[in-house]
């Protein structure tokens, strides 16, 4: 698997990420992945009640990268 694409979401409230994240899973192809970088909680809680293939970390505090895996 090449690179995984990234999905720059830094200052971006909902629903925009969300808007991103559909527009994004669209284009892949099933087993392929992207990451989307926030830094608000919101956006978190709403890609967690939405999405199951996901895993999500906080590498600073107030950062999140949640990772999509297509099925």
């Amino acid at each position: 698997m090449g690179e995984i694409k990234i999905l720059d979401c830094f200052g971006d409230i909902c629903p925009i990420p969300v808007l991103k994240v559909e527009k994004q899973l669209q284009e892949l192809s099933k087993g392929e992945q992207f990451m989307l970088i926030t830094d608000h909680s919101c956006v978190v809680k709403s890609i967690t009640e939405k999405y199951k293939n996901i895993s999500i970390e906080e590498p600073m505090n107030g950062v999140w990268e949640i990772t999509f895996t297509k099925t």
